[in-house]
Order: C-alpha cells, then structure tokens, then sequence
C-alpha cells in the first residue's frame, strides 16, 4: 500500500474487495465505472478501505491517482508517518498525476503525534499544486471522506453549502454544532440527508451512522444529545 500507514510497501498480501471487485479479487480494467470509486491496485491492503462501505469501489488497473472519485475528481493518500520516511514520494506522485482534473484531493492521515511541522510543509506543497488538503485522525473518517466526495459527486451546491440568509437553518447549524465534535459541514450534511430537524430528531443510531462523515461513535454522542439533553429552539 503506497503511502499506507502500516508498512508503507508498494502493496499488501490481503486483498480487500470491494462490492464491485471481480471475484477472481483482480483488478478491472478501463473502461472505468461512473457509479463506483475505482481504486489504484497499490491501494491494496490499505485499511480505509473497510470503511468504505455507503458506496460501492472496485480496483482498477491503469489509473494513475490512488481514487477516482469521479468525472472530475481524483484523489491522492498519503499517511503522515510515510510522507516523513520518504519526503519525496508525494513530489513523484504528483508529477505523474500532471493537473489535468479539476478537482485534485490530497488526503492525508494523521498517524503520529506532533503533526504540525507536516503539516505546514504539505500545506505548502498543496498551495504550490492547487490541490485540496483533506485531513483524516483515523482509518474510518478517512474512508468516510472519499464516500463524501462521491456521494455529493452529482449533488447541487446547495445541498453542501450554507443557506446564507436562512434564519432557521443558521439556528439548527448552530445547535448542532455545540455537541462535541460535529461540524458545520457534519450539520449540513445531516440537514441535507434528514431535510428537516424533526426528521434529525427522530432519527435512529444507525440512521446517522448512515451519513458521510458520521462513525457509531459520533452517531452514538449525537443521538444521546437529541433524545436526553437537546432543547428545541
């Protein structure tokens, strides 16, 4: 697994298959699938792929970007502990890549303590390329971010952004916001899957483990907040 988190090689010896993998666990080749994410062979092994589990993904052979997340869209993984073992890696990753997508993601996890030295020189190296910066704490957010690009692949902008102007809906982000650890985008997303706060309200564990962005733990927190503690506004 190029760029892994576990032993950084070129590829593991366990095979994960996704939905959509041939059952003889080889990669497919192009033509590539629009109803899928087509992951890199050298993905192989790599644990976030066990969190993908909302949408389908297969292995592709021939494509140059760790993910294709879409028409538009591609992404790069690379964990923190293997960019500081081999700075030069994503450089060469980035080279073959070329900028031919609009929308380029450089999903990074965070693997070892005291990040921040990283993290500003990928910044800098993202800036430099005109590439999106997404940072994931562990295996399941990571997976939950690539199934977030390609659930919202095909979605109008307004179903990822914030209804300025909305009194209401600025009311419920902000409520939503105050239980630890969901965002203004977790809170969108939820507005977004659930359209309307009743619905949120009335919504089982498993139903906001469902949403991109939300593990059980998350869910779990959530759910106890709404049932024992919220207050309606």
């Amino acid at each position: 697994m190029e760029g892994g988190s576990e032993n950084g090689g070129s590829e593991c010896a366990h095979q994960e298959k996704g939905p959509d993998t041939l059952s003889t666990g080889e990669p497919k080749k192009a033509p590539l699938s629009v109803s899928t994410i087509q992951v890199n062979p050298c993905q192989r092994g790599n644990p976030i792929l066990k969190e993908i589990r909302n949408v389908p993904w297969e292995f592709v052979e021939g494509i140059v970007p760790d993910y294709i997340l879409g028409s538009h869209c591609v992404a790069l993984f690379l964990s923190l502990r293997y960019f500081n073992l081999h700075p030069d890696y994503i450089h060469d990753r980035l080279k073959a890549l070329g900028s031919g997508t609009k929308l380029r993601v450089l999903l990074v996890l965070i693997d070892q303590k005291d990040p921040h030295h990283a993290l500003n020189k990928l910044m800098r190296i993202c800036i430099l390329s005109e590439l999106t910066l997404m940072l994931a704490w562990n295996n399941l957010e990571a997976g939950k971010i690539l199934e977030t690009y390609k659930l919202y692949e095909n979605k109008p902008p307004d179903m990822i952004m914030e209804k300025a102007g909305t009194h209401v809906h600025e009311k419920i982000i902000e409520a939503l916001t105050t239980v630890k650890s969901v965002s203004k985008t977790d809170a969108t997303t939820l507005l977004g899957v659930f359209g309307s706060l009743e619905n949120i309200l009335e919504a089982s564990i498993d139903d906001l483990s469902s949403c991109p962005g939300f593990g059980p733990h998350k869910a779990s927190r959530l759910h106890k907040v709404l049932t024992e503690n919220f207050k309606r506004l």
